[in-house]
């Protein structure tokens, strides 16, 4: 049965998503929606494909994000199939590779949180920032990066102003090092550090990675529902037009 397509103007598909109208004609032009018709007039012509891939490109946009919502729907509507779904295969892979980071760095920050910080191989007079950058396989800059936003505080040398890293600067260091292998934003890493510093307690610790993963599972649901969205959409003309939700 072929699915019947309903008139409709530009702004009940820029009301349904809460967006304007040159948005929707944005859209088109981008490939996020299917090309439109033109009437005598020269005005677009709009049905309900358009506001089933207007839906599908919010559902993936939750999961997704933007660019590759934006991608995908634009190989859809270039009859490249296979490209659209390699794109969500490698958000999916990507995902996972996220799970199996984070789930590794929650294992090494453990570990770390659990041990005194390790004096012997840092020298009295600590190690400069080009040492520590490394030691931990990452570049000076980052860890410039980390100090503006309080994550580490090394001490001064009196006359030439260099950083010296003491053995617990190198070890928050490694912890938000490792914590940002795993994804995790730079200001949600400070309360971690805090809570390790006063009580030496790795709970604060526990309770990032677990929101973190809070995250990914949300994300993962997320993307689990604009595939689904996905698939109907493009397999739209094999059966009748179901209502639409948001």
């Amino acid at each position: 049965m072929s699915v019947q397509h309903t008139a409709l103007r530009p702004i009940d598909l820029a009301r349904l998503v809460g967006v304007s109208t040159q948005q929707i004609r944005n859209y088109v032009d981008a490939g996020i929606l299917p090309p439109t018709e033109r009437t005598d007039s020269g005005y677009r012509r709009f049905d309900t494909r358009h506001r089933r891939a207007l839906l599908t490109h919010r559902a993936l946009m939750k999961g997704y994000g933007a660019d590759t919502a934006r991608a995908v729907m634009r190989a859809v509507h270039e009859d490249d199939l296979p490209r659209a779904l390699t794109l969500v295969n490698a958000a999916h892979a990507a995902l996972h590779e996220q799970r199996l980071s984070l789930q590794a760095a929650g294992e090494a920050l453990e570990t770390i949180a659990g041990q005194s910080p390790d004096t012997t191989s840092v020298p009295r007079s600590g190690l400069r920032i080009g040492e520590v950058a490394a030691r931990l396989g990452v570049r000076t800059s980052a860890l410039r990066v980390w100090e503006s936003f309080g994550l580490l505080t090394p001490q001064r040398e009196p006359i030439t102003e260099y950083r010296r890293y003491s053995p617990v600067d190198v070890r928050d260091a490694r912890m938000v090092s490792l914590l940002r292998q795993g994804r995790y934003p730079l200001p949600q890493i400070r309360p971690v550090l805090d809570g390790l510093r006063r009580t030496g307690s790795s709970e604060a610790l526990r309770a990032a990675i677990a929101r973190r993963h809070e995250e990914l599972t949300l994300r993962a649901t997320a993307m689990l529902k604009g595939s689904g969205r996905l698939h109907d959409y493009i397999t739209a003309h094999e059966a009748p037009e179901a209502p639409e939700d948001r």
